[in-house]
């Protein structure tokens, strides 16, 4: 037995009913304190049918729930309290700026206790936890009192007297903190109180293991992100209250060396002369059978004893519903490599003919559920146990206007080398494809795995030109990278693939987190098979997980294919020159009497994108290491910094397509039908916001820590400065004529130096610290005298080259850099 306490989750969303009558006054609630339940007198229980009249509405489920008038009541069995259950809580519906729909707010572990006459709903934590069988027990326990959300009064008794009634109304229609619009948003909308005149429960449902709490809430608020003339916020909230599994599945302990949602709690009773973390895996209780185990033993596949399966929304396009089936069902391949078949299917849901009690809202079904909404995203989360990590349901969030997303990247990155992506509107078969991709994709994250963004830099650029590599291995090793579509392959390149599918080491992942292992009868001795099977991969990329958010690891990056950025990026910048001047043509619909020109400025931008993208790849080279997990008994470096020769020829490259004019982008027949200003600044934002990303405080700290550590073999930061000098200035030794983007691509330059010299880097929370690493010192670094001794060699080239230049304008231009440098270094 094990004593427990703290919180973690993930989760989703339900339907709709009734609205509440006015009151007669504002009652303002305190956002930290919920209200007492106005449930009349402390007189004690009335009798049943004094409380539950013949008016009420009821129905079964995990706890019977009445409905009277706009009041709702819970009647909880005697054997539901002290019972572990989860309280999901997200946003619904909301208006622009507020959030989003499907999005979780909070997760709590809830247990309802009685306490005399009255009903205490507790919050449980289990972020702390030692043995029952440990003296420290006793010490955690009381280290963790346990708040109390809401207190209620007891109603009534249940008819057969072995539960009670309590009104549960207010836990929905006042303010409760952890069931609305969280704490942070309160703040920044400048929230005052809670409007309950227009606030109410729109309805209640309940089901064998959970009830699903509708609930409208509107706030005055001084600041609200829309509707600002109304002083307002309203949001339609959804709370899931799920039962607890009575018997707790097995963990699975995490391993960094392989990507899985997980969760960490610290364990108060290990050996360590420390709290330690305890960090266990997200995933689905896939069990053998009994009568099973000696075939499984055997190396036979087996079917699991519970079978996990999605539903398909029935407001689901007909024609998309065998695509998400298809992309659910890619997973079966993987869950072979665990010992599994048929361990994953999907179906439509059944007709209210077939089932009139079958509901999504219900916590037994999984859906992928499809929102009519301009959205242009997918989602896929999941609700699990804290206390072991067991995935309970989920439900997979598809928006219709994710069709446009997907049109926009096959077409920018594949419509130069594939016929089908040459259009606005793509074949239902085509686009049925895509679907698949998201679908698949979004179930990956529903049994566990995150973003994989190490995947994609396993296969060699040349081979993602390969009809027989591509097709037998996909575009990347997993279909949770940020991988999208081949924007490699050249024309020529027949039949190549062009998307990544379930891959190698997703079926890697897959078996490494659900494979049972019989032997073991403890997560710890679990341990042993488990680093095996990563060891057994040791130093193949195919099968390394890289984590998402890791900005300064060029190995490690979203939208990007291939081992080299340089190489990958020249192949996609001649495909984005194919596609340009076709642009006009390519965003035509044949049969319309009239159609604007709004696809093609939409897809102009999508170029423009694209290609800031791939100078974003190549820019991460420059001061770049890779993190490649290993545990302490490898023996081998974690973080390994870019070569000096990478880094060097990523410069080369920046200064070659992009600070040299990319005059290819700047299309007369495309701006004359889509802007009458902004082609020169598109250009601008792209070169000096890469110019800056390079000039950046955390970069240039690992440029200079590279020299300390490796010397002659690292690219120091005075070589990156004089290469980017020699690139962005090339005009100055030769007296030509420097052009408009030059111009300001100058300018650009001596504005970040400016900016390096005088200025220090912003703080940051500790939570974001973490995503961009250490804070630099810049005034005891480095960076400040080379940034010195690069103006002043810059001014002196600068005045050299003003005597030289014939054309005007790039004479004034020189002129006023020279007066802009004369500032910086003697601002007096």
């Amino acid at each position: 037995m094990i004593c427990v306490l703290g919180i973690f989750m993930h989760a989703e969303d339900s339907f709709a009913q009734k609205k509440k009558k006015k009151n007669s006054k504002n009652e303002p609630a305190a956002p930290t304190a919920p209200a007492r339940p106005s449930n009349g007198s402390k007189s004690g229980p009335k009798p049943y049918k004094d409380v539950i009249t013949k008016d009420a509405k009821s129905k079964d489920g995990l706890f019977k729930v009445h409905q009277i008038d706009d009041k709702y009541f819970y009647e909880i069995p005697e054997d539901m309290f002290g019972k572990d259950m989860l309280m999901v809580t997200t946003i619904a519906k909301t208006a622009d700026g507020i959030g989003y729909g499907g999005e979780r707010t909070n997760t709590l572990m809830l247990r309802w206790e009685k306490n005399n006459d009255d009903v205490l709903l507790k919050v449980v934590s289990v972020n702390n936890f030692a043995a029952d069988s440990l003296p420290i027990s006793m010490a955690v326990k009381n280290s963790n009192l346990e708040p109390i959300l809401q207190k209620f009064d007891i109603k009534s008794k249940s008819t057969d007297s072995t539960g009670v009634v309590i009104e549960a109304t207010d836990l929905f229609s006042k303010d409760v903190q952890a069931l609305g619009l969280p704490r942070n948003r309160r703040t920044g909308f400048k929230v005052s109180r809670l409007d309950s005149d227009r606030s109410y429960i729109d309805h209640i449902h309940t089901y064998p293991i959970n009830i699903e709490a509708r609930y409208i809430l509107t706030y005055a608020a001084a600041a609200p992100p829309s509707n600002s003339s109304t002083g307002l916020i309203t949001l339609e909230m959804n709370s899931s209250m799920i039962l607890l599994p009575e018997e707790p599945m097995m963990q699975r302990l995490g391993d960094r060396r392989v990507g899985w949602f997980s969760r960490s709690i610290v364990d108060y009773g290990s050996d360590a002369q420390k709290a330690a973390n305890r960090t266990f895996l997200d995933r689905w209780r896939l069990e053998v059978k009994e009568e099973d185990m000696e075939k499984f033993k055997n190396g036979e596949l087996v079917e699991p004893k519970k079978q996990i399966v999605y539903y398909i929304d029935p407001a689901t396009p007909e024609k998309w519903i065998p695509y998400l089936i298809a992309g659910v069902e890619d997973w079966q391949a993987a869950f072979e490599e665990a010992g599994f078949k048929n361990a994953i299917t999907a179906k439509r849901a059944p007709s209210k003919e077939e089932d009139p009690d079958w509901s999504p809202e219900d916590a037994r079904y999984s859906v992928i559920r499809y929102f009519a909404s301009d959205i242009q995203n997918a989602y896929g989360p999941h609700v699990s146990d804290p206390r072991t990590g067991e995935i309970l349901e989920s439900d997979i969030g598809w928006y219709h206007n994710v069709m446009n997303l997907l049109r926009n990247w096959f077409f920018i990155q594949t419509a130069a080398i594939n016929p089908d992506a040459r259009n606005v509107k793509f074949d239902d078969e085509v686009m049925g494809r895509l679907i698949r991709f998201v679908s698949s994709h979004e179930v990956g994250h529903t049994l566990g795995l995150p973003h994989n963004f190490a995947s994609s830099h396993a296969y060699p650029v040349e081979k993602l030109r390969d009809a027989a590599f591509t097709q037998e291995m996909g575009t990347a090793p997993s279909i949770m990278d940020y991988a999208r579509f081949n924007y490699i392959a050249q024309p020529g390149d027949e039949g190549v693939s062009l998307m990544p599918n379930v891959g190698p080491y997703d079926k890697y992942a897959i078996a490494w987190g659900y494979r049972p292992i019989p032997e073991a009868s403890t997560p710890e001795e679990e341990q042993l098979t488990l680093d095996k099977w990563i060891t057994s991969k040791n130093g193949d990329p195919i099968y390394r997980y890289g984590r998402q958010g890791n900005s300064y690891d060029p190995t490690a990056q979203s939208e990007d294919l291939g081992d080299n950025s340089m190489k990958a990026s020249e192949y996609g910048i001649a495909n984005l020159k194919r596609i340009v001047p076709n642009l006009e043509e390519w965003t035509k619909e044949e049969g319309k009497p009239f159609k604007d020109y709004d696809d093609l400025e939409e897809m102009y931008g999508q170029v423009v994108t694209q290609f800031n993208r791939y100078m974003g790849h190549v820019r991460t080279n420059v001061g770049g290491v890779a993190e490649i997990y290993k545990s302490a008994g490898q023996d081998e470096p974690v973080y390994i910094h870019t070569s000096k020769e990478i880094q060097k020829s990523a410069v080369e490259f920046l200064n070659k397509e992009l600070f040299a004019s990319p005059a290819w982008l700047m299309d007369d027949a495309i701006f004359a039908r889509i802007d009458d200003f902004g082609a020169l600044e598109r250009v601008r934002g792209v070169q000096a916001n890469t110019l800056n990303g390079i000039l950046e405080w955390g970069r240039l700290g690992r440029v200079i820590e590279n020299e300390a550590l490796n010397g002659s073999d690292a690219y120091t930061m005075t070589e990156l400065f004089n290469d980017l000098r020699k690139g962005i200035w090339t005009e100055l030794s030769s007296g030509k004529t420097i052009d408009v983007h030059r111009r300001a691509l100058q300018r650009a330059h001596i504005e970040r130096l400016e900016y390096l010299l005088t200025q220090d880097e912003p703080s940051v929370s500790a939570a974001f610290r973490r995503y961009v690493g250490p804070q630099i010192n810049a005034s005891q670094s480095d960076i400040r005298p080379v940034v010195r001794g690069e103006l002043k060699t810059l001014q002196r080239q600068v005045n050299a080259a003003i005597s030289r230049t014939s054309d005007n304008m790039s004479k004034l231009h020189l002129e006023d850099l020279s007066a802009r440098i004369d500032a910086i270094l003697d601002p007096k």
